[in-house]
């Protein structure tokens, strides 16, 4: 009768395909485990410290959590436990994903200093007005801004000692002849779809060279103050920059000339005050190219100096638009060819004795001693007053536009007739 039992050789083999099988499995397992574990690390670190705070509330105030631990020594095992898992996850992380934006041959790079922008509107501390240096290297061409940069002087402020309004002259002086002030020949060049009332601008637009904006200006007592004059270089700094050594007209002449007025608007020119180009800039970048460039033609044209400071905030800017060109004035050029006012003639040490007059005779009777020359009429130019009580006092009141010594100051309401 055979035997019911199976060969021992078949059970042999079946048992050692059954424990290979449970190890594969164990191992994909562990693998996969594993794989897990270091793509959820992130997840599996965030989750882990959640608890970890869960915890240590639930122990820190003695009250029940969402977690809802049953005892302090339930808490107490899972932030323990939380902690670690946070912290393996944490390092699994770090060493096996890599960080966005790195690579592993990343060599450190040495990053030069850049230079601090301009500001919009800037304002610099004077005892801050050093300047970087411009970077690259450009040949000026002849009869640019930065050409003529390089011929001006450079030199300290002189004291700003007997600075006074008064010493540049008159104000808004009618330099070109044609019967109007100053004031109202800037705004009718820099102004659009300009009205007039005989030489009295009363309307306009501005499109502001500071700020960029666009402005309606209207005259008036509490709107012409919206739209200034603004001398590009300031008087002020004109006289600490070699203005004292000019001579009264040449001042005036430059308190006057058009290349060194601008329309602006009112609230710009207040924060400019007397700045120079290291301590104030306009806002609108676009403009200080030929900002810079027309002060330095003023500097030219009159003689004056710079500081190191200014200089160095000039060349930076119009380094970048070296072609910008040099602005010339007549007005200057005529100012400036007269070296110096005439002087007084001196008067002789002592008087010669006079010499014998012979006495009248019967014959000879005495010539009558010819009439004195009557003084030459005031040219209109040259007749100034100072406010309406002087020109009341002059009987020259009231003073109309053409007259000798209007001036737009005596006429404060606009209308072509001062100090009614």
């Amino acid at each position: 009768m055979p035997s019911l039992t199976p060969p021992r050789a078949t059970s042999d083999t079946a048992t050692a395909k059954t424990g290979r099988r449970r190890k594969l499995w164990w191992t994909a397992l562990v693998l996969a485990l594993i794989i897990g574990i270091i793509v959820l690390s992130p997840i599996i670190c965030t989750l882990a410290v959640a608890v970890a705070i869960t915890a240590g509330v639930s122990l820190g105030k003695k009250t029940p959590t969402f977690l809802r631990f049953t005892s302090a020594a339930t808490a107490t095992r899972a932030l323990i436990i939380s902690v670690v898992v946070a912290l393996l996850s944490a390092g699994i992380a770090n060493l096996v994903l890599p960080r966005s934006g790195t690579t592993v041959d990343e060599a450190p790079v040495a990053f030069a200093p850049t230079s601090p922008a301009v500001d919009d509107a800037v304002v610099v501390d004077a005892e801050q007005q050093a300047s970087p240096t411009p970077t690259q290297t450009v040949v000026p061409e002849a009869g640019t801004a930065l050409a003529a940069l390089a011929t001006l002087e450079v030199k300290g402020r002189a004291p700003k000692t007997g600075y006074d309004r008064d010493e540049f002259g008159q104000r808004w002086r009618d330099i070109d002849r044609n019967g109007c002030g100053q004031r109202d020949d800037v705004l009718a060049r820099d102004l659009t779809a300009v009205q007039r009332n005989g030489c009295v601008v009363t309307s306009g637009i501005l499109n502001d060279p500071f700020t960029g904006e666009r402005i309606a200006f209207v005259r008036g007592q509490d709107t012409s103050a919206l739209v200034q004059i603004d001398h590009v270089v300031p008087l002020s700094d004109a006289w600490q920059k070699g203005a004292q050594q000019l001579t009264a007209h040449q001042r005036e002449t430059l308190g006057n000339d058009p290349l060194n007025l601008l329309a602006v608007d009112g609230a710009a020119n207040a924060q400019k005050s007397d700045s120079d180009a290291a301590t104030w800039l306009p806002k609108n970048k676009e403009f200080r190219c030929a900002y810079v460039a027309r002060q330095v033609s003023v500097k030219v044209a009159y003689g004056l100096w710079v500081t190191q400071a200014e200089r160095d905030a000039v060349e930076r800017i119009l380094t970048e638009c070296p072609g910008e060109p040099l602005l010339t004035s007549d007005y200057a050029a005529g100012a400036m060819a007269i070296a110096e006012e005439p002087a007084a003639k001196p008067r002789p040490s002592a008087a010669p004795a006079p010499k014998p007059q012979p006495q009248p005779t019967q014959e000879s009777k005495p010539a009558p001693a010819p009439a004195p020359a009557k003084p030459a009429p005031a040219k209109p130019a040259d007749v100034y007053y100072k406010n309406c009580t002087a020109a009341r006092d002059a009987g020259a009141a009231p003073v109309r536009v053409g007259d000798p010594g209007y001036a737009t100051h005596l006429d404060r309401d606009g209308d072509g007739v001062g100090c009614e």
